[in-house]
């Protein structure tokens, strides 16, 4: 009897030495995951085809982003609006459903007012003086002001300028009186086609192409690549360079997903955003030049505008109607013009 008790005795401190082994395996295994930088995957939401220059930029950003972290942090682009048009994207970005995006700023517009600026006419006199304003401190202040949205602004891209293409020729202001033109769904880009005489169409940008086919529109405005590879040259052969707004692209994140990252990782992607922006500059460069002479050669009549002072009277009052609404923007856009 008395051996059965030292031998239920061995068993328990047995057991407990095993216990206590298994315990401390835990305790050690828990220590090295809380060290462990966390493996990232995202989403960012693309709504032109894969080898658009505004995607190229969201894949080169993508790509420093996985060097840089060592392949810890992956950021995946869905491109030709697999995840949804421009609008239903910020509606996501703002919920943390989609963690990164490219935006038009025309489109931004709707749940930032401050953007609405770039909607303007003829504010900028080329590309060096916008890129000017958006790299000012006062460009910088709106990408960071967006967080009043539930959006973090990472950085700013190119888009050229957009400029009118018709049914008809368009050589004049004059010529748009009475023509359906396709808008971004903003408050601006209404006015302005009726400070031209024009009647504002708000579509989504998916539904242009069928109603260019189908004469429920008789023209749009956009940049020379988004006119090219969206194939409205296909349905309407007129293109005139009035150049009237030049409207940048913003590479940003959604709040919900940035609050959640550690500082290291936010300068980490951060920086990668900056540092994909010249590389989306270049392509675009090359990509406008390409598109054009592709567009000359599906016969598409350009029209060059030497002088936009006639263009510029026409707004007017579009321009005294917001001034006042926009008016530190176009100080600090004023402060860096050409001189």
């Amino acid at each position: 009897m008395k051996g059965k008790k030292w031998l239920v005795a061995g068993l328990v401190l047995t057991l407990g030495a095993g216990l206590f082994v298994t315990g401390c395996g835990k305790k050690e295994a828990s220590t090295t995951g809380e060290t462990q930088k966390p493996k990232l995957t995202f989403r960012l939401a693309e709504a032109h085809p894969s080898d658009y220059p505004t995607t190229l930029g969201d894949k080169r950003f993508a790509e420093l982003v996985n060097e840089r972290s060592q392949g810890r942090i992956q950021i995946k682009v869905f491109d030709s609006a697999q995840l949804g048009d421009e609008k239903s994207v910020i509606q996501q970005i703002q919920m943390g459903s989609i963690e990164f995006t490219r935006i038009s700023t025309g489109t931004l517009a709707e749940f930032n007012k401050q953007f609405g600026v770039f909607s303007l006419p003829f504010i900028f006199d080329n590309d060096d003086h916008e890129w000017r304003f958006l790299d000012s401190d006062a460009g910088k202040q709106m990408l960071t002001n967006l967080d009043k949205s539930k959006m973090m602004g990472l950085a700013y891209y190119s888009s050229g300028s957009r400029s009118f293409y018709t049914k008809n020729p368009v050589k004049s202001p004059e010529d748009l009186k009475g023509m359906k033109i396709r808008v971004i769904q903003n408050a601006i880009n209404i006015d302005l086609m009726n400070a031209l005489g024009a009647s504002a169409t708000p579509m989504p940008y998916g539904e242009v192409f069928s109603a260019l086919q189908t004469g429920v529109i008789d023209g749009a405005e956009n940049n020379p690549p988004s006119y090219l590879t969206a194939n409205h040259f296909q349905a309407v052969k007129n293109y005139i360079l009035d150049g009237h707004q030049r409207v940048p692209e913003v590479l940003m994140a959604s709040k919900i997903t940035w609050d959640k990252l550690s500082e290291e990782d936010r300068k980490l992607i951060k920086q990668a955003a900056l540092d994909s922006v010249q590389y989306q500059k270049d392509t675009w460069n090359k990509y406008e030049k390409d598109a054009l002479a592709k567009l000359i050669q599906n016969g598409v009549v350009v029209t060059e505008v030497p002088d936009v002072k006639a263009w510029k009277e026409a707004v007017k009052p579009l321009i005294e109607k917001y001034g006042a609404e926009y008016k530190a923007e176009l100080a600090a856009i004023e402060k860096v013009a050409n001189k």
